[in-house]
């Protein structure tokens, strides 16, 4: 993709086409392929489907093949024997927002377009409410990869699920697939800096650049994993309520404690989200109980926060 020319990838979509998909018997899946005449004779192509079922001859210089990096590392395989996890401790949370900040700050992310949020939870009036950090569950049997119709969203074998960006048509299917509503859509185009916005695409460093029309989501930072590092919000948090690990070798941390995976679930209670929907995510809670901050500490930037979110709305 040429830095002068962002949108070429796109360029096919000017003549009025969008991509849809077809029910079958065992879900939802493209149809097959159908002969078209070729776009272009001297190019080699892929078959795309319109969203009247026509389906049409796009060039493959048109779809960008990022699965292999400089040093050889497959970013939609991921890292060789590893099975990636985070633990959230909900005891912990006070609502710093630290995370967040982080996040947006090294993702370049702005608004509610933030991959990472923060809920004030409370079951019932007679219940003690408590802060809820949620990320992409990164899940083992991720719906939103069944789904999508051009393999933009994908599981990796270490257990990561990302976004190809240059791949994702904006169908938004993987949204109304994903049942933890943590996807989040470019309506406009994002604000980011130009050495950012001139980036090649890769899947690795999901959402850079976030592109207008295109879906985006938590990526777990594969690409400061790559460098040995934490997610950015593991090490951003000041009450240590995120862990991150490996399952395989039954260990996390949020680089100043470390625990065994298997020992912290057992004696905190342990759970994930919705475990009876199947989707067997990588993330996992641990109750809000002997909590290291009051709750209404947090309060002051839950205010603050939805202050700012109605001004903007009016």
């Amino acid at each position: 993709m040429k830095k002068e020319d962002p949108n070429k990838r796109r360029k096919f979509l000017s003549k009025g086409l969008q991509f849809g998909l077809v029910a079958t018997a065992g879900g939802i899946a493209l149809t097959k392929y159908l002969s078209e005449p070729a776009a272009a004779e001297s190019e080699d192509t892929v078959e795309l489907m319109t969203t009247d079922g026509t389906l049409v001859q796009v060039p493959k210089s048109e779809l960008h093949d990022h699965s292999q990096a400089k040093d050889g590392y497959n970013v939609r395989e991921g890292f060789p024997g590893k099975k990636f996890v985070m633990v959230i401790d909900l005891a912990r949370c006070k609502n710093a927002l630290k995370c967040q900040e982080s996040c947006n700050k090294n993702h370049y992310i702005t608004g509610e377009n933030a991959w990472l949020k923060v809920y004030k939870m409370q079951d019932s009036e007679a219940a003690a409410p408590y802060w809820m950090p949620t990320t992409c569950m990164h899940c083992d049997k991720p719906p939103c990869v069944t789904v999508c119709p051009v393999d933009a969203t994908f599981k990796r074998k270490d257990g990561i699920v990302l976004i190809d960006n240059e791949r994702c048509i904006g169908c938004r299917f993987c949204m109304a697939a994903c049942p933890y509503s943590i996807r989040v859509f470019n309506w406009n185009e994002p604000e980011q800096p130009e050495e950012i916005k001139n980036m090649p695409p890769n899947p690795d460093y999901a959402g850079m650049p976030s592109i207008k029309g295109t879906v985006d989501k938590c990526d777990f930072c594969p690409h400061m994993i790559h460098q040995g590092e934490l997610p950015h919000c593991v090490t951003a948090c000041p009450n240590g309520v995120f862990f991150f690990g490996d399952k395989y070798e039954d260990t996390v941390t949020n680089g100043a404690e470390t625990f065994r995976l298997s020992e912290l679930l057992k004696n905190k209670a342990g759970y994930r989200l919705m475990e009876s929907l199947g989707t067997e995510p990588s993330v996992y809670y641990l109750p809000p109980v002997n909590r290291v901050e009051p709750f209404e500490q947090g309060l002051e930037f839950y205010d603050e926060f939805n202050s700012v979110k109605k001004t903007k709305e009016s």
